[in-house]
């Protein structure tokens, strides 16, 4: 008998598959000049993730790698148990957690609005401590700001939703509002979050995974060392300017109480072998993690696999989700993360015709 949550985890997966088959280029051309070209490929999801009783640990570490991977897409969805939540759990959990050795760099804290208009605003923080010491430089148009260790992205303007047979269940200890968080960035260390916007009958959701997108490094975790990044708001695109001297975009597409897509570019694919991408979660128990299960497709579009994630080791798939299939006590209306669309980019020169 198939587990319906997994069904519903298993639907995006198949929009994903039709799009990848949709989305093959076609190259054409009657002279000698140079195209870019653009071929729907797989990828592997390498799992390097290990266990951890700390709730604030993230001990899951799942690393993308393919050949030539130049764009991709990132969506965060909402769980498929998000209609049975009454009351949100949110709170951290540092029960059996001890980060007495983490290394720590102190910097002068600060928080600025770094832009804002009638549909989104931008809020920069910097820290007391962090545990990178780099500056990472950020622009908006002139203006310059270095030195940030988060950087929330909020859309504004968004109506209440109306429920008619339930209560709304707002997030504990803060007032609901009419501009709510969708995307958050730390620049000294390269890590993302993302979320949809809330269904009706909720006032926000919470932040669960993390992701890494670019050059992927390891100093006792994973990190992406970033040298700049520059926002257009016109387009709500992240330029991304990495140490190693290459590039790359991320654009919100599309932010719905559905879910919200990233659209990923890399100006310079990396080396088959190394990782262009990551998922970055926790799993204590089942009942206790951010990510619980992987599924993804197989060979037959209307079949899909699925496995704890502890026991994912590699994963060949053109998508896959990571996610919860019942409920978790830690960050409990989180969502879910699928990876999928990936492009394998390259330069073809046109014979003459």
């Amino acid at each position: 008998m198939k587990n319906p949550a997994v069904t519903t985890a298993w639907r995006s997966l198949a929009l994903s598959m039709a799009l990848l088959a949709a989305g093959c280029a076609a190259i054409s051309g009657t002279s000698s000049t140079t195209v870019a070209a653009s071929v729907a490929t797989s990828v592997d999801f390498v799992n390097d993730s290990r266990p951890t009783r700390c709730a604030e640990e993230d001990n899951v570490y799942v690393k993308l790698t393919g050949p030539a991977i130049s764009t991709f897409r990132i969506r965060a969805e909402h769980p498929p148990y998000l209609a049975d939540i009454t009351t949100d759990l949110t709170a951290p959990d540092f029960t059996a957690c001890d980060m007495s050795n983490d290394p720590s760099f102190a910097f002068e804290p600060r928080t600025t609005v770094l832009y804002e208009d009638a549909s989104i605003r931008l809020v920069g923080h910097r820290f007391s401590s962090f545990w990178r010491p780099e500056v990472v430089d950020f622009k908006v148009g002139t203006r310059h700001e270095p030195g940030l260790h988060l950087v929330q992205l909020l859309r504004r303007g968004i109506a209440p939703g109306v429920t008619a047979n339930r209560p709304r269940v707002s997030p504990t200890g803060r007032d609901a509002g009419n501009e709510l968080e969708i995307l958050v960035v730390y620049p000294a260390d390269g890590y993302w979050r993302a979320k949809p916007l809330p269904p009706v009958f909720l006032d926000d959701t919470a932040y669960g995974s993390s992701f890494l997108i670019g050059p992927i490094a390891e100093d006792g975790r994973p990190y992406v060392a970033i040298r700049e990044i520059e926002f257009e708001p016109a387009t709500q695109t992240f330029r991304l300017h990495f140490r190693n001297g290459t590039r790359g975009t991320l654009t919100v597409a599309e932010a719905t109480r559905s879910g919200i897509d990233l659209a990923i570019t890399l100006d310079t694919p990396l080396p088959a072998d190394q990782p262009f991408a990551a998922l970055r979660s926790m799993f204590v128990t089942t009942r206790q993690a951010d990510v619980a299960v992987a599924v993804w497709p197989q060979t037959q579009p209307a079949q899909s696999a699925q496995a704890p994630i502890m026991d994912v080791t590699r994963i060949r798939a053109p998508a896959a989700r990571f996610g919860r299939i019942e409920p978790s006590t830690h960050n409990l209306s989180a969502p879910d993360m699928v990876f999928d669309r990936f492009s394998s980019g390259y330069a073809i020169r046109n014979r003459d015709r």
